[in-house]
């Protein structure tokens, strides 16, 4: 990596630890709650609001129909200030978003929040992360996100655990609002401890030139993405109400989703640790792997503890192949990264749009989600296909 001689000195290890805290409190928020607090929620939703699985399915996949479309958006921008204003207006969507699902038992308005908080994810997926590598580089720091996508286990193991905490106290509609007001509490230090782009940076634009591999590089890293989003997609939709199905899991579900989250938590620096040594791609096809056994644990076994195992190997999967993808990829393109990660991002938002609403139709007609979730394993052994001939060329 090169270091701008035009860079203001290294910041404070108190300015760096302010600005990891702001990225990941941007993701417990945006990810955590606006967007992952549906999933322990679901079940209560169902046996409360009414709401069936095939619907389940469907608010799901708007959800990330919002979150492809917040994706495309910031593929347009490329002003760095204009980011952080859209960041910033990201958080509030994501606290009103939440909070205002316990207002309603409508599906169309659900439907509608659903895709907001969607769109409102983006502001701690891409654009938090854009501005964090920014802050990052501009300050000679080490360009590695796994700090702060460790915002989205530790967002996870948060939703369950209010769910956990929430359960038989408050109803359905409850226990959104007080997701929305604890998500107040987030919204704090990450939007004041995050500060705003420098207005001049003479010198920025010449001295990190984006260095972008090859068509077919890029198409099979793309496409082995659009897989990995359907392995990651199914699993985090339905693995609460997978255990809720169950007899022997039957109270253990949101105790699944935290563990997720557990495990997520530290899963991206250690994922770091080992694409250092094995390379990139290396390490991307074990995650892969591992996110396989997970999601094969998950579609056959009927106790307790193969379930909370296969909850833990997602978690520490998940989350490694988002972070080390999309931190390729603003290696790639360093004058621009959250643009470069939004392009990326869109294949991973097809199929998040796609896989859930084929899962939950799947669930509806054979009254079991052991289909969806096969299907999910098939597209991600598609992926490490995809990925395999990667090695062959340079990396990131």
């Amino acid at each position: 990596m090169s270091v701008l001689t035009t860079a203001p000195a290294t910041a404070s290890n108190a300015a760096a630890t302010r600005v990891m805290i702001a990225g990941v409190a941007s993701m417990l928020l945006t990810v955590g709650l606006a967007r992952f607090m549906y999933t322990p929620l679901l079940p209560i939703m169902q046996h409360q609001a009414g709401l069936t699985t095939l619907e389940g399915g469907w608010l799901a996949t708007i959800n990330y129909a919002g979150y492809m479309t917040g994706a495309l958006l910031t593929a347009l921008i490329g002003d760095i200030h204009t980011k952080f204003r859209a960041y910033r207006a990201g958080l509030i969507i994501a606290v009103l978003s939440t909070a205002c699902m316990g207002l309603t038992e409508n599906f169309a308005a659900w439907a509608i929040l659903r895709f907001v908080a969607g769109l409102s994810s983006v502001a701690g997926l891409l654009l938090g992360s854009g501005l964090v590598l920014h802050w990052l580089r501009h300050h000679g720091r080490r360009l590695e996100l796994g700090i702060h996508f460790g915002g989205v286990g530790l967002g996870i193991a948060v939703s369950g655990l209010l769910a956990i905490a929430m359960a038989s106290r408050l109803t359905w509609s409850q226990q959104w609002f007080a997701a929305g007001a604890f998500g107040i509490l987030i919204f704090i230090p990450a939007w004041f401890w995050l500060p705003a782009p420098p207005r001049t940076q003479a010198g920025v634009g010449h001295a990190h030139t984006d260095n972008p591999p090859s068509r077919r590089w890029i198409m099979f890293f793309t496409a082995a993405y659009f897989c990995a989003g359907v392995g990651y997609v199914v699993s985090a939709t339905f693995i609460v109400a997978i255990a809720a199905k169950l007899p022997a899991l039957r109270g253990f579900g949101n105790l699944a989703w935290v563990v997720v989250g557990l495990a997520a938590m530290p899963s991206c620096p250690l994922w770091d640790r080992l694409a250092r040594r094995t390379g990139d791609i290396q390490a991307l096809l074990w995650a892969f792997a591992v996110l396989i056994v997970a999601i094969m644990l998950s579609a056959f076994t009927k106790t307790l503890l193969p379930s909370l195992v296969s909850a833990a190997l997602y978690g520490g999967s998940f989350n490694g192949i988002t972070s080390m993808t999309l931190t390729i990829i603003g290696r790639l393109y360093p004058s621009n990264p959250a643009k470069a990660m939004a392009r990326m991002t869109i294949s991973f938002g097809a199929a998040q749009i796609i896989a859930p609403a084929v899962g939950g139709t799947i669930a509806h007609y054979t009254g079991s989600y052991r289909g969806a979730l096969l299907m999910a394993a098939a597209t991600m052994v598609v992926g490490i296909i995809l990925l395999l001939p990667l090695r062959r060329t340079a990396e990131a």
